[in-house]
């Protein structure tokens, strides 16, 4: 029976565990989306909520507790000025578990893990792939560069 046995070990022991927090809490409030294991993402969630909740008291105690927990200032600063102020009307529940199927080397299930109110911005591989798709010649057709093609192009030049 695990009667008073809350939270997750996830395997590792106590530092290791409130270092990999610490890292997924970063990677969250820096990117406002991650890709975790579900575990993980569970076992996080309710820190980073707790994150928010000290970012909308918006005091000098409060900004130092989170500090405590994410040791980059600079994304505490981004968490007490932009995410607080989205979440201001929110009461709880500002993050979001999406699963994302298992992973390829070990089958363990992967998760997305989010802000609710993310803002959406096209990434710079949707950016290039509109801009740059050029059609393809079709297999056999002139301007094809194939192995066969170069070759007969360089026998052609030489002979």
């Amino acid at each position: 029976m695990r009667h008073r046995n809350a939270g997750y070990k996830l395997g590792r022991v106590t530092q290791h565990r409130w270092a990999l927090f610490r890292n997924l809490l970063v990677a969250l409030f820096r990117h406002e989306r991650i890709t975790t294991t579900e575990a993980k993402a569970k076992a996080v969630r309710g820190l980073a909520d707790h994150m928010v909740t000290l970012a909308k008291r918006e005091n000098l105690h409060a900004r130092r507790q989170a500090l405590s927990m994410i040791p980059d200032a600079e994304v505490v600063g981004r968490l007490f000025d932009t995410i607080a102020a989205r979440f201001a009307d929110r009461h709880g529940g500002y993050t979001r578990i999406i699963k994302a199927g298992p992973r390829p080397g070990d089958g363990a299930p992967l998760v997305f893990l989010e802000l609710v109110d993310r803002v959406e911005t096209p990434t710079d591989k949707d950016k290039k792939g509109e801009k740059e798709k050029k059609e393809r010649a079709p297999k056999g057709e002139a301007g094809a560069t194939g192995r066969r093609k170069r070759k007969e192009k360089a026998a052609a030049a030489s002979g």
